[in-house]
């Protein structure tokens, strides 16, 4: 009971503070409602962005990655920091000067209508079918485990599952439909000092678990025991391979960071360019300790449970039921509730965002004032948000939740990446280009992934077993040699691409080349130590990767 009060106490907190903070936005502008009336400060910036990123998914998932394959999985965090560098340097003085409330207006601009319309689509298909019914069922799945909803609601474990479902998705769709960007990450900010509180208790007690009562018995415990599960440079068989460093991991974090919607929107309701770079290299540099509460505790959990867990997934779960103090789970159930409706509600608010703008404003009634746009971005959302809700109980069948997004983003990111970079650094390559990279993108990551890499794992993990192989470990490396690895997949689709585009451009170039007009929506004055910052960031990285290669 205890637990269900404090639960109950800090998100009411939460959705208070929220109210008072954004009453004085108008929320019946296109940047009021989708931007926060470009306002947003540095300090709200990176913690809606840290939010924004965690959810259950990645708490559980990237935490399952490391009991399996030790510290080498960091790479999908602590890289996300010299993405954000990039970012903050490179991207974010561009989308400003243009005044973009979405990134698809960008490629309106620099190739045609249609490029942005397949863009926005290809988004929201992400959107509705993975992204969101995947963060509703992950975090439903802990609440309900957490609270032991079936027994305290005399219900199915899955009919417990459906409530938290809807539960979640009704709260998230009020902060995101009604509240607008500024509620969102003002919601997202206070969340943020809660889940890192929360998520460094649990390697603490963790650690206080394994030294029986002395939290620095139990670090050199975890240190030593296990020496070679602290090697940053992952093996050809595990998760991320360190080669995979130098290909397609770089290009899914400056997509993600850099590119993607739901994330980069907090950028650019910045109230300037400094406040905005400012944001994103706080956020960097925080994400660089996100290794501590994403990856060390499924660590853990592997000399806790001597590996003996039935499933990786349940490494965090496990050792948060086996460590943390009782009277704090109600505390970080609050937490991670947080974190849940963080990035449930962060990407509603992008949907509509892209609908409101890309679609309603611009096929619909391009006519239409902007209250009435945001008012049927809001309908929109609603209706976004019911679809999800009903297709979040099916996703229980997808099997690897981590490994599932991070395969299925696959067929829309590196495309989208690739029209993006090339729009910026040419100024003569044709709509036509973008649309054939984007389209032959998608279609070329399909085919790879989805039938000739099964069809060639299938076929040498049989004529493994079939010659007497079958030690779990010795398989994965069968596995691993049988066909390339995704990230690998994605880099060579983005350069084959990008030659494509440069040469149809060559071919066929525009007329006239592209000039990106300053629009003065804000200020474009960069943070004058923003370079400086940026290198010591990724100095950091690299000193870390050094510090921990075998």
């Amino acid at each position: 009971m205890i637990g269900i009060i404090s639960f109950v106490g800090f998100t009411a907190l939460v959705a208070v503070i929220s109210y008072f903070a954004t009453i004085k936005t108008n929320e019946n502008t296109s940047d009021g409602y989708f931007l926060g009336g470009r306002s947003l400060t540095a300090g709200v910036i990176a913690g809606s962005l840290l939010l924004t990123n965690l959810s259950t998914e990645q708490i559980v998932g990237l935490n399952g990655s490391a009991y399996k394959d030790g510290l080498s999985v960091m790479a999908w965090e602590t890289l996300a920091a010299i993405a954000m560098v990039v970012t903050a340097i490179f991207l974010l003085p561009r989308y400003l000067k243009g005044g973009l409330t979405t990134v698809p207006q960008f490629l309106a601009k620099r190739f045609d209508v249609t490029t942005k319309t397949i863009t926005s689509g290809l988004f929201l298909t992400g959107y509705v079918v993975v992204l969101l019914p995947v963060i509703l069922y992950s975090g439903s799945v802990a609440i309900s485990g957490m609270f032991d909803i079936p027994t305290l609601l005399g219900v199915s474990d899955q009919s417990a599952i459906v409530i938290c479902i809807w539960g979640i998705g009704l709260i998230g769709s009020v902060y995101a439909v009604f509240g607008g960007l500024k509620a969102v990450a003002v919601s997202d900010s206070i969340n943020a000092i809660g889940l890192l509180i929360g998520g460094i208790l649990i390697p603490v007690f963790g650690l206080i678990a394994l030294g029986d009562g002395d939290f620095f018995t139990g670090l050199d415990a975890l240190v030593n025991t296990h020496p070679e599960r602290f090697d940053s440079t992952g093996e050809s068989w595990q998760e991320v391979p360190f080669v995979t460093i130098f290909t397609g991991m770089m290009l899914v974090q400056l997509f993600y960071w850099g590119t993607n919607q739901q994330i980069i929107q907090r950028a650019l309701g910045a109230k300037n360019l400094a406040e905005g770079q400012k944001g994103l290299l706080l956020a960097s540099f925080l994400k660089i300790l996100g290794p501590i509460i994403l990856v060390i505790p499924g660590m853990i959990a592997y000399q806790y449970f001597d590996g003996n867990l039935a499933s990786s997934d349940l490494a965090y779960p496990e050792l948060v039921r086996a460590v943390l103090p009782k009277p704090l789970i109600g505390f970080f159930a609050a937490v991670l509730f947080g974190a849940i409706l963080s990035s449930f509600n962060s990407v509603l608010n992008s949907s509509v965002t892209l609908f409101g703008i890309d679609i309603y404003k611009q096929h619909i009634n391009p006519q239409a004032p902007e209250k009435t746009i945001v008012k049927y971005g809001k309908i929109f959302g609603v209706c976004l948000a019911i679809a999800a809700m009903f297709i979040a109980p099916l996703i229980a069948n997808a099997g690897s939740l981590f490994n599932y997004l991070q395969q299925i983003n696959g067929i829309y990111s590196i495309p989208i990446f690739t029209i993006i970079v090339v729009g910026y650094l040419t100024k003569r390559v044709p709509a036509i280009a973008a649309k054939i990279g984007i389209i032959s993108g998608s279609v070329l990551y399909i085919i790879s992934q989805f039938w000739i890499g099964p069809s060639r794992v299938e076929a040498a993990l049989e004529k493994a077993k079939a010659a007497g192989i079958t030690d779990p470990q010795a398989l994965r490396v069968v596995e691993a040699d049988a066909y390339p690895h995704f990230l690998h997949i994605m880099a060579i689709l983005f350069i084959a691409n990008v030659i494509i585009m440069l040469i149809i451009g060559k071919i066929k170039p525009r007329e006239t080349p592209f000039v990106l007009e300053y629009t003065k929506q804000v200020s474009i004055e960069p943070y004058k130590y923003v370079k400086q910052f940026g290198l010591v960031i990724c100095a950091i990285v690299i000193a870390i990767y050094i510090l921990f290669a075998k």
